[in-house]
């Protein structure tokens, strides 16, 4: 039995998110919709967007709670879940002895963080260790368990998103020295990309010693719920690169994190969608997040051609809530897609959508 003060359905939304992610739902649709949010609306008349200092913890978790409480309505296949964000980037870089910044984004409601590049040079990679009682560390750990207390019996607390692999690089000598390293001293990227496992791997150790699984899952900003111990990775860098940097760099870190774990779920920008065959055989992807972007076509506007790419991997994509409703009247929707709504008007308007979106059938 699923029980969430934030989520009424939430046991028969785990319940679909399984046949999404168990391939049972390949002749299925899934949706999530946004709505109009008072939590969001007073923040975007208190705050700005931009630089600021480390948020309260406080401040965040009264936020998420009431952002989230107001969709408890909502009959869809989202559950939900508070995001560390004050932590996505800067967390890692931080680890290392890096000048964590924080900024703003009223659009979502995050408070985001990053680090300037840690190294001039990479003969300063020998000099990195994550120290004992790294402040950094320990604010992440205090959060987990405030967060996750908060939590209990309401919402979910979502994995981060990694930063290992080339992204890490990008953290310690910027991306230009990144990319360049790759040519000038491999050796040298190959050692961060090492020290880069074993710091996701803390952070990510803590995360699943600290928070309880929900129903057996990961809660995840990017696919929602999954079964087990899955992590949220990226592979940005090589939205930049070939698919055959991809599999000489890329790959191998990736599997490696899968592996420690039961799988992961990961994202493709606009400029990344060459790497979908590569990456959608990595074992134990779980589901892969399209994202859009300026000067590509919506994901939405191509999901025919990316669905075949993408083989029996599940997908998500974004897509308003007019286009969305006149396909699903058509019968237009590939399946096995979980399909992220934007523009619905009223908690009643998506409640009215999903009747027709939980009998849809190919």
């Amino acid at each position: 039995m699923v029980a969430l003060s934030c989520k009424a359905n939430a046991e028969e939304a785990i319940s679909r998110l399984c046949q999404l992610y168990s391939g049972d739902g390949k002749d299925r649709i899934f949706a999530c919709f946004s709505l109009p949010s008072r939590a969001l609306a007073e923040m975007r008349r208190r705050d700005s967007d931009g630089f600021c200092d480390y948020p309260e913890a406080e401040e965040r978790l009264a936020f998420w709670q009431e952002h989230l409480a107001e969709r408890a309505p909502l009959e869809d296949d989202s559950i939900p879940s508070l995001y560390l964000s004050e932590f996505d980037q800067g967390l890692f870089g931080g680890m290392l002895g890096g000048d964590v910044r924080f900024i703003r984004d009223t659009g979502n409601g995050f408070v985001s963080s990053m680090v300037p590049p840690l190294l001039s040079d990479w003969s300063e990679l020998e000099s990195l260790a994550v120290a004992p009682g790294n402040p950094w560390f320990e604010r992440y750990l205090s959060r987990l368990a405030l967060y996750s207390q908060a939590a209990s019996g309401r919402f979910g607390i979502s994995h981060l998103i990694v930063v290992d692999s080339l992204n890490f690089a990008f953290e310690l000598v910027g991306a230009t020295n990144a990319y360049l390293g790759l040519i000038e001293c491999p050796d040298l990227v190959c050692r961060a990309i090492e020290l880069a496992f074993h710091v996701n791997v803390k952070v990510l150790d803590a995360f699943f010693a600290t928070v309880l699984p929900l129903a057996g899952g990961t809660c995840s900003l990017t696919a929602e719920w999954l079964p087990g111990r899955v992590v949220n990775e990226s592979v940005d860098p090589f939205h930049m690169t070939s698919v055959a940097y991809f599999e000489e760099w890329g790959r191998e870190p990736l599997q490696r994190m899968f592996d420690r774990y039961d799988g992961g779920v990961l994202h493709l920008h606009g400029n990344g969608r060459h790497l979908l065959e590569a990456v959608r055989s990595l074992r134990g992807l779980k589901a892969v997040a399209l994202g859009d972007d300026k000067g590509y076509p919506p994901a939405s506007d191509v999901l025919g051609e990316l669905r075949r790419r993408a083989g029996d991997v599940p997908l998500s994509v974004s897509i308003g809530y007019e286009p969305f409703a006149e396909r699903l009247r058509r019968h237009d929707l590939p399946g096995g897609v979980l399909y992220r709504v934007s523009g619905a008007s009223t908690t009643a308007e998506a409640n009215h959508c999903m009747d027709a979106v939980r009998t849809y059938r190919l």
